[in-house]
C-alpha cells in the first residue's frame, strides 16, 4: 500500500476508533497472527496496522478493505461500535454511520445488527473520489449495488461500469474494483450484501 493511501489520517479520540481499533486487534489475534503477518496478507503497512490498533491514526476506507479482506469478513464487522442487541428493528438514528477521514466517505450501516443473511449499507461518496478495494475484500459476499442519487462509476477489474440513478449492478467473480465519482455532486447508493456459501 502507498503512503498516500494510508496519509492524512489523525488519531480518532472518539469511541468509534476505539472499537475499529479493538476489533482489528481482536481478528488479528484470534487467528494467532503477528502484525507482520496481517501486514503481509493485507498489503497494510506493519506500521499503520500498528497505529490503528493503538488509535493513533482512523484507517481510511481502502485500509480497511484491506483489511476486511485478508480476514475473510464484511467491512461492516470491522466498523461495529458495539454490541448490538437482537432487535429486528434499528432506528435511523441508532444506525452506526462511519466516515473515511482521507476521502469524506460515508457508510451507514442500515441493517439491524441480528445475525441475519441480508446486509444493507448506505454510502454517499463526495465529489471527485475514489474508494479502491482488493479482489479479497468480495471473495466471501454476493454484492449488488444501486444507485439512490449521482452517478457513480464502478471499475470491476478490467470493465467499467457507469451507473445513474435507478440502476442496480450485480457485482461478478471478485477482482480489484474502484468505486468513482467523477462528477461535481456527491453520489449515494445502497449496497446490498450476502456471504457466498
Amino acid at each position: 500500500m502507498t503512503d498516500k493511501e494510508e496519509a492524512g489520517m489523525d488519531a480518532d479520540d472518539g469511541g468509534q476508533g476505539r472499537a475499529i481499533a479493538a476489533r482489528i486487534r481482536l481478528e488479528r489475534e484470534q487467528r494467532g497472527w503477528s502484525l507482520s503477518e496481517l501486514a503481509t496478507r493485507s498489503g497494510v503497512s506493519k506500521a499503520m496496522i500498528s497505529k490503528v490498533e493503538r488509535v493513533e491514526a482512523s484507517p481510511t476506507a481502502t485500509v480497511l478493505g484491506r483489511l476486511s479482506g485478508a480476514f475473510g469478513l464484511p467491512l461492516s464487522a470491522l466498523l461495529a461500535l458495539a454490541e448490538r442487541d437482537a432487535e429486528r428493528l434499528v432506528r435511523h438514528a441508532s444506525q452506526p454511520v462511519w466516515t473515511d477521514p482521507a476521502t469524506g466517505y460515508t457508510r451507514r450501516t442500515l441493517s439491524p445488527g441480528n445475525g441475519g443473511h441480508l446486509e444493507l449499507l448506505e454510502v454517499v461518496l463526495p465529489a471527485d473520489v475514489e474508494v479502491p478495494y482488493p479482489a479479497s475484500a468480495f471473495t466471501f459476499q454476493h454484492q449488488q449495488i444501486w444507485v439512490i442519487d449521482g452517478e457513480l462509476d464502478f471499475i470491476e477489474g478490467e470493465r467499467q461500469h457507469q451507473l445513474k440513478a435507478g440502476d442496480c449492478l450485480q457485482l461478478g467473480a471478485p477482482v480489484d474494483c474502484v468505486f468513482a465519482n467523477r462528477s461535481m455532486l456527491p453520489v449515494r447508493y445502497l449496497v446490498a450484501l450476502t456471504r457466498r456459501g
